[in-house]
């Protein structure tokens, strides 16, 4: 029998901002009816500040699941879009004061609702959509590629752990052998990783689109609007930061300088590798 802290009960028969918010503007759907757990989850976010002021949630699933959604939308309340994507599926699991591991998926699927619901509001496709790859469990729809993302972020190292995480191969069993290997697969390029770049952590493409977008609006824009100029933000290739000049800056004989300042602020608080790039927008 597994063990519930008194979190998740509460969380469970007292679940927190159930149902549908009407003037939401981000909404984030994983998992499916037809493999038992589902969840819907509502944000609302202030464009002015990037803040979450408002979420609620509607899950199918078993109490953790229903726990386990109650307390992230407890837990993004007034954060900012990229404190929201900093949260982590063991975060909501500490916050319940623990998930018996047979139930981290309940977890798992919070975290990516959250990060569907925020690439909804950003204009970007969800995670769930660039991790399709090679379907491994026939029984639970489980792909490589969502396999492989567990693997590395949670430190998985059995086919059991895989199956706590993810429900891959916890149906028939077939898909055991294919789960060791793709364990297999991520340790040695984990290993490979940490020889090459013994102290760098990659941001996801979600987190680094939400710091710029932070920086720009923190650092860069009340800069430009001080002398009549703005910036927009128009998308985000691999390090390729796409931005159309706005108001004074379109005509700004130093509009070359102004990009490359642009640039060099990213590079300083998100990433050294980014590069600017104007665009007609």
């Amino acid at each position: 029998m597994w063990e519930y802290s008194e979190k998740v009960k509460d969380h469970f028969f007292n679940p927190r901002n159930v149902g549908v918010l009407d003037d939401s503007n981000a909404v984030g759907e994983v998992g499916s009816l037809a493999c038992g757990d589902s969840l819907k989850l509502f944000l609302k976010i202030d464009p002015e500040t990037g803040k979450i002021v408002d979420s609620r949630f509607q899950t199918f699933g078993c109490g953790s699941a229903i726990a386990s959604s109650s307390a992230l939308t407890e837990m993004i309340k007034g954060k900012t879009i990229e404190e929201a994507l900093a949260i982590t599926n063991q975060d909501i699991a500490e916050y319940l004061g623990g998930l018996p591991q047979e139930k981290m998926h309940c977890s798992v699927m919070g975290r990516d609702a959250l990060h569907a619901a925020i690439a909804c509001y950003l204009g970007k496709p969800a995670p769930a959509e660039e991790l399709e790859g090679e379907l491994v469990c026939q029984c639970f729809g489980v792909t490589d590629e969502q396999i492989k993302r567990e693997i590395r972020q949670n430190n998985l190292t059995t086919v059991e752990q895989v199956t706590n995480y993810t429900k891959a191969g916890g149906g028939c069993g077939l898909c055991h052998e294919r789960i060791e290997q793709l364990i297999v697969e991520v340790r040695g390029e984990q290993k490979k990783e940490r020889e090459a770049h013994p102290s760098v952590k990659k941001l996801t493409n979600l987190q680094k689109i939400a710091r710029i977008q932070e920086v720009i609006d923190r650092e860069i824009r009340p800069m430009l609007q001080q002398d009549g100029g703005d910036l927009e933000l128009i998308d985000v290739e691999g390090n390729k930061v796409l931005v159309a000049l706005r108001g004074m800056c379109t005509s700004c004989p130093s509009a070359r300088l102004t990009t490359s300042s642009i640039e060099a602020k990213l590079r300083e608080l998100v990433a050294p590798e980014l590069f600017v790039e104007e665009v007609d927008s």
